[in-house]
């Protein structure tokens, strides 16, 4: 996607993130839709899906704020092995405290209520997406885990079952996944059924990508509400 269809990056003073928006964002947005990149991307690995969204909607990318290198960022640290993936819990509940505020600070200046705010995300930006709404569901009304999971790590600040009973959730995951295989969807469905939260799982014939297919699936989603 051309540069010149999104703003040059925003800091956000209160979580300190960095982010960027459409460079032609509407005057009076609707809806919210912050997305979160996956680990070694950038903010702009999920600017496609700009062209699905409706004109009043206000699309927020935002940036992780570990640099693994040139133009690769991550939410948190991890480490793949024969026993899954390691994380540096640490990192991922000071990134999940920075989207928080952020998500306030964004609400408060363009004027959009938490229950119009969607986080969603690929891989470990859905990992974030699901551990914002699942401790801290007064700060959005939807998620979406795009190829991803949710931390166990989040178990002992889950909200209130009373709480997480209002928000609406989407998974999407490639059957052939081999950083984070399906079974890790199984699992989320699985917990947030538990929990009460009403969500939607779609399986794909995918690896661990966002397929046009995947992508044109969430935004029907995000739209259809």
């Amino acid at each position: 996607m051309s540069e010149h269809l999104f703003s040059p990056l925003h800091t956000d003073p209160t979580s300190g993130l960095t982010y960027r928006t459409q460079a032609r964002p509407p005057a009076r947005a609707s809806r919210l839709l912050v997305l979160l990149h996956g680990v070694g991307g950038h903010e702009q690995q999920l600017a496609g899906l700009l062209p699905l969204l409706p004109p009043d909607w206000l699309l927020v990318l935002a940036r992780g704020p570990l640099q693994l290198g040139p133009q690769q960022f991550a939410w948190f640290e991890v480490q793949f092995g024969s026993d899954g993936p390691r994380i540096n819990a640490a990192q991922a509940e000071h990134s999940r405290q920075q989207l928080v505020s952020l998500l306030a600070s964004l609400q408060c200046q363009f004027g959009v209520v938490p229950e119009h705010c969607t986080v969603a995300g690929f891989s470990q930006g859905g990992i974030m997406s699901a551990s914002v709404a699942l401790t801290s569901p007064g700060s959005l009304g939807r998620f979406a885990v795009l190829c991803g999971r949710i931390l166990p790590e989040i178990a002992p600040i889950l909200a209130e079952k009373s709480s997480l009973a209002l928000l609406d959730g989407y998974l999407c995951h490639g059957e052939h996944d081999d950083k984070l295989p399906v079974s890790w969807a199984e699992r989320a469905t699985a917990w947030l059924t538990e929990l009460g939260v009403p969500h939607t799982l779609q399986r794909y014939p995918a690896a661990h990508q966002l397929t046009a297919a995947m992508a044109q699936d969430f935004a029907s989603w995000l739209t259809r509400h």
